[in-house]
């Protein structure tokens, strides 16, 4: 997600660098649940479609690096880097999810990763004019990376509701609004609109959080509402330009705690 290697571009260099930096460590967030898993040989009815819809949007990035050709090593440097440690992550669960997951899951990476990225590939060599390659294959992101931005409106929702940030870590807030602001910062200076569209949606959500958290975060949840809000085990977050970073909401550990996955765009 970043310009290529040359200082032409200084600012959209050094903003690229810290994007990488910053989606490595989100990317690396869901060790510690995968370990767990590993250990005790069950997914724990953790869900797959964060990561599953995570190696999309890499695989989408690196597509859309390509068809680009100039000032997108960083990005293909990032999201390569996802692909891989998203596919590690699919293994794992396929390992040890049970049937029903497991043929969801095979399921939804068909549909996904191969059905609807070969159709993108396709339109975007076949039908589309190669002026217009470029622009059809960044808006097809951006609309993408839009989707996946919604998703962090159910926690806004729960705590607005519950009036308590217990399923809302402020770090996590903290860490997607940043990168957020440096993809979009990055996408600003490469004059890549595409790059940067989505990350205002991105950081508009984080900042959003942030503001609910300093408002609510002296409040306990009503215990009327503990076991109704309970949350599904993961929810999908993208803040950043390339990588959709998947973060993890962990209710086997703490029932009523999220303990979040990304990426990055």
């Amino acid at each position: 997600m970043a310009g290529g290697l040359s200082l032409e571009h200084p600012w959209a260099f050094t903003f690229g660098i810290l994007g990488n930096v910053i989606s490595f460590m989100v990317y690396l967030a869901p060790l510690t649940t995968f370990y767990r898993v590993y250990k005790k040989k069950s997914t724990e009815g953790f869900q797959s479609l964060p990561y599953v819809v995570a190696l999309f949007s890499s695989m989408l990035w690196i597509f859309y690096a390509f068809i680009k050709g100039h000032d997108a090593l960083l990005l293909i440097t990032i999201n390569s880097f996802g692909c891989v440690v998203e596919t590690i992550y699919i293994i794992v669960y396929l390992l040890y999810a049970p049937k029903k997951a497991r043929v969801h899951t095979l399921k939804m990476f068909s549909l996904l990763n191969f059905g609807l990225f070969s159709l993108i590939v396709l339109c975007t060599l076949l039908v589309s004019k190669a002026s217009l390659r470029l622009k059809v294959l960044g808006w097809i992101c951006v609309a993408f990376s839009v989707s996946v931005f919604a998703a962090p409106l159910s926690i806004i929702r729960l705590v607005i509701r519950t009036k308590s940030v217990e399923f809302m870590p402020f770090s996590l807030s903290f860490f997607l609004t940043v990168s957020a602001v440096v993809w979009f910062a990055f996408g600003l200076f490469s004059k890549d609109i595409y790059v940067a569209l989505p990350n205002i949606l991105g950081f508009t959500f984080g900042a959003l959080q942030m503001v609910l958290y300093i408002i609510y975060k002296d409040t306990k949840v009503p215990a009327s509402l503990a076991v109704d809000s309970k949350l599904p085990e993961n929810m999908l977050e993208i803040s950043k330009l390339g990588p959709c970073e998947p973060i993890d909401v962990d209710v086997a550990t703490k029932p009523h705690a999220t303990k979040n996955e990304m990426s990055p765009v």
